[in-house]
């Protein structure tokens, strides 16, 4: 089921999602790289099925980077388009896929899915 119109579309929802932030948010992003993929890698080791993961981060957070953080590969923010576009309608895909990409960043920033979920961003 395709309910933005193809991948393109769903790229375009994603950058969208990164504009909306703000500029003092956005200038702190530091070596990290945001994908999208269609699914997620079932070999992935996740504690949940992971047909429902919407996105996931990969990476050191900023607030556990020390002095001997140089010379990493980039952290690795995946936004998965498969899951998001079979459960939600288009009309609520856009906010979804906002919300997806604020909550990975927030790990990047090291903010745990417990505080995320005070924050109603989980």
């Amino acid at each position: 089921m395709n309910h933005a119109g193809g991948a393109d579309d769903f790229y375009e929802l994603v950058e969208k999602a990164l504009e909306s932030l703000p500029a003092g948010l956005s200038g702190m992003l530091e070596n990290v790289a945001i994908v999208v993929e269609d699914w997620p890698n079932l070999s992935s080791p996740l504690s949940q099925d992971s047909n429902d993961l919407y996105g996931l981060y990969e990476g050191v957070p900023l607030d556990r980077r020390g002095a001997g953080y140089w010379a990493q590969l980039p952290d690795r923010i995946t936004i998965f388009r498969g899951p998001l576009e079979r459960d939600f309608p288009p009309e609520k895909l856009e906010e979804q896929v906002r919300i997806t990409v604020i909550h990975e960043l927030a790990h990047h920033f090291g903010i745990d899915d417990g505080h995320l979920e005070e924050l109603g961003w989980a």
